[in-house]
């Protein structure tokens, strides 16, 4: 009986052992296969939505060059010599923009997201600080002052300019 028992071991050993082995490889293999099959979910992901991104940082790169001071006062003529009247249309051109650009929020980083707004607040803020100056009493004034103070200083929204360059040289 003890001699059956130690044959009976002697085989179910080595095939426990041999299982387990099995097993550990099975395992194994189906972790790297189901990894293997999330990558190439991800890469054919990624091939589709690439272009749908870089289109999305293009037009927020447009949106930020449409609303530097300088450009957008060449673009939008006052319709009156009123300086508030002025203020708010070059105010409602930068919303009307931002509004229209609302959507690439979905493509592109929060953090890019996020500097681009405060690009748009910071160049509206400029705007308003222009227009309670002592020295405007008009809109021509208005865009007098503005494009002085931007020989001095950089635009606001040329640092979320660089920053969307950075990320877009990240995607390759």
């Amino acid at each position: 009986m003890e001699q059956q028992l130690i044959n009976l071991l002697m085989f179910i050993i080595p095939a426990l052992i041999t299982g387990a082995i099995a097993f550990l490889f099975f395992r194994e293999f189906v972790e790297n296969e189901n990894r293997r099959r999330e990558f190439l979910i991800q890469k054919d992901l990624q091939k589709d939505s690439l272009p749908m991104r870089l289109q999305a940082y293009e037009r927020l790169s447009l949106f930020l060059e449409r609303i530097k001071p300088a450009k957008l006062l060449v673009r939008v003529i006052p319709t009156s010599s009123n300086k508030e009247d002025y203020e708010s249309l070059l105010i409602a051109n930068i919303e009307q923009e931002f509004d229209h650009n609302l959507a690439q929020q979905i493509y592109v980083t929060d953090k890019c997201w996020s500097i681009s707004s405060t690009a748009k607040n910071a160049t509206i803020q400029m705007i308003r600080k222009a227009t309670l100056s002592d020295k405007v009493d008009s809109s021509d004034k208005l865009r007098e002052v503005i494009l002085t103070d931007m020989i001095d200083k950089r635009a606001p929204s040329d640092a979320a300019l660089s920053f969307i360059k950075d990320e877009v040289s990240d995607l390759w």
